[in-house]
């Protein structure tokens, strides 16, 4: 019986962290797949297709250059983040070396893009309020650069909520597909969405963060960061 419980306990981080894993790289390949569509769009304009779509293409065009200037660091920052989790890297000082000047040009510029926010003020003060805890928590890293549990604590955070973005996606589709019966535009939902999607993982990161599983993959992962 002892045997049993110590197994158990000694899988339960393993099976929690696989979980989280798993969400992870769903988010990344979420997130990677809305650039490329970006800059697709960006680089090659559409005037046919659905008129929703279209209207916001053409919002983004309109300031081309900011719009890269966001989302090609931010592609850059998410396809890093699996560097900074994994053991054959954990010496690798360069990730974060790379990571923190990555983090601080998306933040920036999401304060910038926020001024012209599709979804108006309820989308715009999503992205002040997340952004804000985004380049908290960024810092905040980056403070704790010689402590490496607290350190990995805080850049999980700041990662949690730069993937907000990814969850925000599906929650946009339904917006899309039952917006013939709830007759919403992008200007009304975008803003609910970005509310729902980044308050997903901002609160999710942070109950794992909490748990037990979370507690000891950071310390497991400092470790081998440190040794």
């Amino acid at each position: 019986m002892q045997a049993k419980i110590k197994t158990s306990g000694l899988t339960e981080p393993a099976r929690s962290w696989s979980l989280v894993r798993t969400g992870l790289w769903v988010s990344i390949v979420i997130a990677v797949a809305a650039v490329i569509r970006r800059v697709v769009a960006l680089m090659h304009p559409v005037t046919s297709g659905p008129p929703q779509m279209v209207a916001l293409d053409a919002v983004f065009v309109s300031h081309k250059a900011l719009t890269l200037a966001h989302i090609l660091p931010a592609l850059a920052f998410v396809l890093l983040i699996p560097f900074l989790y994994a053991r054959r890297f954990a010496r690798a000082r360069w990730v974060e070396r790379i990571l923190f000047p990555l983090g601080a040009i998306v933040g920036i510029t999401a304060y910038a893009m926020s001024t012209d926010s599709i979804g108006g003020w309820l989308e715009r003060s999503a992205v002040l309020f997340f952004n804000t805890l985004f380049m908290f928590s960024l810092l905040r890293a980056w403070q704790l650069r010689g402590e490496q549990n607290r350190k990995l604590g805080w850049m999980t955070r700041a990662i949690g909520i730069l993937l907000g973005i990814a969850t925000t996606r599906p929650i946009m589709g339904i917006f899309f597909a039952t917006s013939p019966l709830t007759h919403l535009a992008p200007s009304q939902f975008f803003g609910i969405a970005f509310w729902i999607g980044f308050s997903i993982n901002t609160v999710a990161v942070e109950i794992w963060l909490r748990s037990r599983a979370g507690r000891l993959k950071l310390e497991r992962t400092a470790v081998e960061r440190a040794a």
